[in-house]
């Protein structure tokens, strides 16, 4: 309804144009506005576009409003137009503009809510991204919801969605993975040490050096003296655990060889990327492309990005390090790209990977981090702006951190590693579905208190229940009537949508109808829980219903027409859930 009054609004000012009443040098917006009204007294939808041309055409509002309104195509989709004010526009739409809501839903069905507003335009969306050195955490889970659902949002009005998954696997956090898998393989060899209090601590790291010592044996031990032998001491021996890790990681470099080292660093690397795979898969989220950050120095990228960077005047020596001038951009500080050892920052891998993001041709590309990476976003659109990239066709959402509450206090969920919650566990807990759905009832930059016993209850309470409960009542209602050895007749219910004249059955109405708008809007602003928010608002309009008439009436023709009206709930509930990665139950 909306895009149909914008449609009208446009045909008048292009016929105002044509016919003198405007000059022909004006431009006419592209974008004309019409928003739902607060208060349907004032009908149901407004425009202020007299307000915002009045200016450029030099006529007062509510003048060029009168002449809007007199120029309307006719429509009976519109009971009355109403000038209002300085100059609003006030629609008030025919209850058979809401009635045909219903057949334009059963018409398109899971295509309902859909647009091209996109126009196909490719849009790479890259999320969690997390370091394959051990499972995926609650925190993780909040980013892989709200990145999918994103995704899936700007592909239902139009886009063309890439998902991709940023692998790292490459640099010093790998390096301690293979070292800590290297060192409790040399447990299971017999020796014993103290582990470096950097390393990678979870029994999923004894669970990979497991694996090693079987397809090798001990082929891969040294004696545990030569490995320790003159290394700087360890944090609770009073040294700095930082350069301790450093020293073990270049030790176990050394004594195994750079074909050992590789085979042990890729079986950690490969084992938990293969687990955050299977994680993820069955979370209902799936990557078009995952992407190895190890490929970018392989196939010269990295070197290519310091290149640009070198020719375009943004790189300066120092302490014999090579540094981006990333002030110049506004960034706090300039940023290390290449370390006075030659090493290659995570930066520079990371201005290297947006390059190429760019040179694949995206039309936008957007990056879901946490929240602490705030920081980092101005120096990556500096380091886009000086090599020449657009860097307003990268949008950074930051999603905020997520607190587990059981009972009203601080869940502690037993975890392999003992120092953070899984997303194995919570999902294995309160349920893919819960877990989907209370990930994205809030705006991504704002912190997530998430309720266990709540997204388990079957209750009115719990969101996600509510709504899946009111799609599997419409499902039960349909499985009654054929018990009942009734037919429904859609055609015959869509010629008597006129007899649906209950209050309930008008604002069950008026929120189908908005489903549309509610998706371009989350989809165009990134905000998932709006959607989210709008389906629990149908559920309560649907349930309200419900609990207020009887939908199996004798009179056969109010009987079609209600049961098309549940059955146009039933797609749009099942339409909004799907697009938040959560599932439609017939029956619960």
């Amino acid at each position: 309804m909306k895009h149909h009054l914008e449609h009208l609004l446009s045909s008048s000012l292009v016929g105002l144009q044509q016919g003198g009443g405007l000059a022909a040098d004006i431009e006419l917006p592209s974008h004309i506005p019409v928003e739902r009204t607060r208060d349907r007294s004032h009908g149901e939808f407004a425009s202020n576009v007299a307000l915002t041309l009045a200016k450029t055409v030099r006529r007062k509002p509510r003048e060029l409003a009168e002449h809007i309104v007199a120029a309307l195509p006719a429509s009976d989709k519109i009971a009355k137009v109403e000038v209002a004010g300085p100059g609003f526009i006030n629609f008030y739409m025919t209850p058979a503009a809401f009635q045909s809501v219903i057949t334009d839903i059963m018409a398109e069905g899971p295509h309902y809510g859909r647009s091209t507003l996109g126009g196909g335009r490719l849009v790479q969306v890259e999320f969690v991204s997390a370091n394959p050195t051990g499972p995926l955490h609650v925190g993780h889970g909040r980013g892989a919801a709200y990145g999918a659902a994103v995704a899936d949002l700007l592909e239902a009005v139009g886009y063309k969605a890439h998902r991709e998954y940023y692998v790292n696997d490459a640099g010093r956090q790998m390096d301690i993975l293979a070292t800590s898998v290297w060192l409790r393989y040399l447990e299971l060899c017999g020796a014993t040490f103290a582990f470096p209090s950097n390393g990678y601590k979870g029994d999923y790291v004894r669970d990979i050096a497991a694996d090693l010592r079987t397809q090798h044996g001990n082929t891969l031990h040294h004696p545990i003296a030569q490995v320790m032998q003159d290394l700087p001491p360890d944090e609770p021996a009073g040294g700095d655990k930082e350069a301790h890790i450093d020293a073990l990681i270049a030790r176990a470099k050394q004594l195994l060889g750079v074909a050992a080292y590789r085979q042990v660093f890729d079986l950690g690397l490969n084992d938990i990327l293969e687990d955050i795979r299977e994680d993820l898969r069955e979370f209902g989220v799936i990557y078009e492309e995952w992407f190895s950050e190890r490929s970018l120095f392989e196939s010269g990228a990295v070197d290519r990005a310091v290149a640009r960077l070198q020719a375009s005047g943004h790189l300066y020596e120092k302490d014999g390090a090579l540094w981006f001038r990333s002030t110049d951009y506004g960034d706090e500080k300039d940023r290390v790209i290449v370390r006075e050892n030659g090493q290659k920052t995570y930066f520079a891998a990371d201005i290297a990977y947006h390059m190429d993001k760019m040179e694949r041709g995206f039309d936008r590309v957007i990056d879901v981090w946490g929240a602490d990476h705030h920081g980092y976003v101005p120096r990556v659109k500096a380091a886009l702006a000086a090599v020449g990239d657009d860097p307003s066709r990268l949008d950074v959402l930051l999603v905020q951190f997520a607190t587990l509450y059981r009972a009203g206090e601080k869940a502690q969920m037993s975890t392999r590693s003992g120092e953070f919650v899984t997303l194995r566990e919570l999902r294995h807990e309160v349920g893919d579905d819960a877990a989907r759905f209370f990930y994205v009832l809030r705006k991504c930059e704002q912190h997530m208190d998430f309720d266990l016993d709540l997204a388990k209850s079957q209750s009115s309470d719990n969101p996600v229940y509510y709504i899946q409960y009111a799609h599997a009542r419409v499902c039960s209602v349909m499985r009654q009537l054929q018990e009942k050895g009734l037919h429904w007749d859609e055609a015959r219910g869509r010629a008597n949508l006129h007899l649906l004249t209950e209050t309930h059955e008008q604002a069950l109405m008026l929120g189908l109808s908005r489903y549309p708008e509610i998706v371009e809007t989350a989809a165009l602003n990134h905000e998932p829980h709006q959607l989210a928010h709008y389906l629990r608002d149908l559920a309560n309009d649907f349930h309200t219903y419900y609990n207020a008439h009887t939908f199996i009436v004798d009179d056969v023709l109010l009987r079609d027409a209600r049961l098309n009206l549940i059955m146009a709930t039933r797609h749009v509930l099942r339409n909004g859930l799907t697009l938040l990665g959560v599932s439609a139950p017939e029956a619960m």
